[in-house]
């Protein structure tokens, strides 16, 4: 039986986003200005992407660039961007939330969480800024979060793989271990190899500027990956 494998591409364009479902992807990550890691997509990007696109779509909610520790305003506006994505057809939702001290703030985490609900949350890369990832990843999974998104706190994934593996062997498939930073077609079949996860994100930053405007080269990026992850469900 061959082994099914899911590709994430991360986007902050209409252009982008049809773009990466041309290449194949799976699912859409929509955020605003990836070069600072991702923020919360206006209310008309979600609407024009999930009118072009028929993948599934999950929204970014981050109010702000820098950590993820978030005043009670800021919580707020998270909780009215995930009504925003659920009125505008998003198909899940993409957050993280941190306490002082860098460590999983469960309980605001599974109030939005609960709020997100039927929609599935991604936690994302605040969890690589948490001291203890064991410890995080038990967090995580009490607040009913679907998966993490995580380079288990390296730059890269493939840096990373060793302690992927660990977190992907740890989860007992209680929580999906989503793999990203740095994921490329030259370095995802050794990544694949290496952590067990079954999905796979990529914002092809380190192929080409998030600035791009060469939709055709961004196809032809996450079409290589695409087709990357196809071989090795054959294989």
């Amino acid at each position: 039986m061959t082994r099914k494998y899911l590709l994430e591409i991360s986007v902050d364009s209409v252009e982008k986003a049809i773009a990466a479902e041309r290449g194949g992807a799976d699912r859409i990550e929509l955020c605003a200005d990836l070069s600072v890691g991702g923020l919360t997509p206006r209310g008309d990007l979600l609407r024009s992407v999930r009118s072009k696109v028929h993948i599934p779509i999950y929204s970014m909610i981050r109010p702000r660039a820098g950590n993820f520790v978030y005043s009670d305003s800021e919580f707020s506006e998270m909780e009215r961007s995930i009504a925003v994505a659920a009125e505008c057809g998003m198909d899940g939702i993409v957050l993280g939330v941190l306490k002082k001290g860098r460590r999983v703030d469960i309980v605001h985490t599974r109030r939005l969480v609960d709020l997100a609900w039927p929609l599935p949350v991604t936690f994302h890369r605040a969890f690589d800024k948490t001291p203890d990832l064991k410890r995080a990843l038990k967090a995580v999974m009490q607040t009913g979060a679907a998966r993490i998104l995580t380079s288990a706190g390296a730059k890269t994934a493939l840096r990373g793989a060793a302690k992927l593996a660990e977190l992907v062997a740890a989860t007992r498939d209680r929580i999906l271990i989503l793999p990203g930073a740095g994921i490329t077609a030259a370095n995802l079949a050794e990544v694949v190899r290496k952590t067990g996860a079954i999905e796979f994100h990529s914002g092809l930053g380190t192929v080409l500027p998030y600035s791009t405007r060469d939709f055709d080269a961004f196809e032809s990026e996450a079409r290589k990956l695409a087709e990357q992850l196809a071989r090795l469900c054959r294989d």
